[in-house]
């Protein structure tokens, strides 16, 4: 309806009520005859199996309740999808539901149209939507159906439909109104997934040089978008840089390394789901600067499935690089990223071939990185002697390629490995010679990985209140950081230190929130040693009257 159609129909009496619905919102009508709006969402899961039980029955419902959950799942719970497929299901009533999902889960929307009742169409009542939209505004629809990920902003439309800002935001409110997305929090829009399907069906009719340039256009902004954000979060890391954007793409400002944070946060999904169209549309540079750009988020978010998916796809990618750097970076980080996971056969292998690599092409920075992550891996796998070795190398290697940062983490790790073996006083001098130059650098990660090693030390030499001190400074700024990673290995020894002091409760809560992590992150063998913790100190509550001396 047009506000046109709808004004006559307006009562002229106070104890009147007009009820006008659409999926256009009629904005004139709020604006010119104070009409109240109420918007319409989805109906909620009980309320679509309300609605199947009453055209197919309760019995047929109860009797299938699982591929009936699918059902709904699959339409979205759109009420328009949900009574069409219920019209499907009824009227070929020897045919299971099972069937009518699988319809559903393959060819989608053409399962919801109809030949010769366009009421009952979904495709053609989304079709009436788009009537009273500009050509412009159309196009901007059906590129949102190609567009990666879950929702989207407007910038990301600006930079996918080479719009200026303000026309992106235009058409995104034009589509708003027309009930096409809606408009969650935070500048985020998103469309229901059968809508966007639609939209994908629209885009196929677009020239196909049309679909790839946005494509290419919106896949720069998040890559870009992506490496400012990575340099904030860790401007001490190795910089690299990706080919120039298309013109006219510019990477979303952020001003500080809090704001990158919060964007990674919002984005993840589609930053994910960028990736993928990276590889699908072979850019394989691209695939392989996501993976970088995303590590360092990846690591401190504990994102580590992610992670290692995302090198996985980064590796194959290397494989069209001219570059040698290229692969053994993603076998490095490979490797590392089984490490976390505690996969320390398949880490090995990467690592070993990602040194093997660094050998032959002379990369000496490569084989200094390989070596730490090396010691991560034989730390896992429970050889300390080895793993300091391996951090010796590491030591070595940066001192010769004047690398103060990277220096100062070695140092960490020889510290670290030394006191593990007992030899606290060559723990204590590389632990201190480490912060000393993590504080010089304002390298803020490692000094918090420096302390969490000194509060060990101190723990095991008897210096209990220091011990703590180390501990609850490294847990702020990790947790300031927000490298969740390493909030529950710190957690971990501090409910240690507790346990030995008798004070089981703090002990308990400490370890509490560790296991939480842990098994957010899916670190199995660490979320299982943990429990075994917190079982073995059984039922046992309240401190002892002892205080940390």
């Amino acid at each position: 309806a047009t506000p046109e159609q709808v004004v006559p129909l307006l009562p002229g009496s106070p104890t009147c009520t007009v009820l006008v619905t659409g999926r256009h919102r009629l904005p004139s009508l709020i604006d010119r005859h104070g009409a109240h709006h109420l918007p319409l969402d989805v109906l909620t899961t009980n309320e679509a199996r309300t609605l199947l039980a009453a055209r197919l029955g309760r019995q047929r419902v109860a009797d299938e309740s699982e591929v009936t959950d699918e059902l709904i799942r699959l339409c979205g719970r759109h009420p328009l999808a949900l009574a069409i497929t219920a019209r499907n299901a009824v009227t070929r009533p020897c045919i299971p539901l099972t069937e009518i999902a699988a319809e559903l889960r393959e060819p989608g929307l053409e399962t919801l149209d109809h030949d010769t009742d366009p009421a009952a169409s979904l495709p053609t009542v989304l079709s009436w939507s788009l009537r009273r939209l500009t050509d412009q505004q159309r196009t901007v629809f059906a590129l949102l159906g190609i567009a990666p990920g879950p929702d989207t902003t407007a910038p990301a439309v600006a930079a996918l439909t080479d719009l200026p800002s303000a026309g992106a935001r235009k058409a995104l409110s034009a589509l708003e109104e027309a009930s096409m997305l809606e408009r969650r929090p935070q500048g985020r829009y998103a469309m229901h997934d059968l809508v966007r399907d639609y939209a994908a069906t629209i885009a196929q009719d677009l020239p196909a040089d049309v679909r790839e340039t946005a494509l290419a256009r919106v896949v720069d902004f998040h890559l870009h978008t992506t490496f400012a954000a990575d340099r904030l979060l860790d401007p001490h890391r190795q910089l690299l840089r990706p080919d120039p954007p298309a013109p006219g793409v510019h990477p979303h400002p952020l001003p500080d390394a809090e704001a990158a944070t919060d964007w990674l946060e919002a984005e993840h999904a589609t930053l994910l789901a960028t990736q993928r169209a990276a590889v699908a549309l072979g850019r394989h540079q691209v695939v392989w600067h996501l993976a970088w750009a995303l590590d360092v988020f990846h690591v401190r978010r504990g994102c580590l499935r992610d992670r290692l998916a995302s090198w996985r796809a980064a590796l194959d990618a290397s494989a069209h690089l001219p570059e040698p750097t290229t692969r053994i970076r993603a076998h490095r980080n490979l490797g590392d990223a089984y490490t976390c996971l505690g996969l320390h056969k398949e880490a090995v292998g990467h690592l070993d071939r990602a040194l093997a690599l660094a050998a032959r092409h002379h990369d000496t920075t490569e084989q200094a990185y390989i070596h730490q992550t090396l010691a991560l891996t034989w730390e896992g796998q429970g050889d300390d002697r080895q793993a300091l070795n391996h951090a010796r190398h590491a030591l070595d290697l940066h001192r010769a390629l004047d690398q103060p940062v990277w220096e100062a983490d070695a140092l960490s790790q020889v510290g670290w490995y030394a006191a593990r073996l007992g030899d606290f006083d060559t723990a204590r001098d590389h632990c201190r010679a480490a912060l000393a130059l993590n504080r010089h650098h304002h390298d803020s990660i490692g000094e918090a990985s420096t302390l969490d090693s000194l509060g060990f030390i101190a723990h095991r030499t008897g210096d209990h209140r220091q011990a703590v001190e180390h501990y609850q400074q490294a847990l702020v700024l990790f947790r300031t950081l927000g490298y969740t990673y390493e909030v529950p290995d710190t957690l971990g020894k501090l409910g240690h230190l507790h346990a030995a002091l008798g004070h089981h409760d703090q002990a308990r809560t400490a370890w509490r929130e560790a296991l939480a992590l842990y098994r957010e992150q899916g670190r199995d063998t660490d979320a299982e040693r943990v429990q075994q913790q917190l079982d073995d100190l059984g039922d046992t509550t309240g401190d002892s009257p002892d205080t940390v001396a």
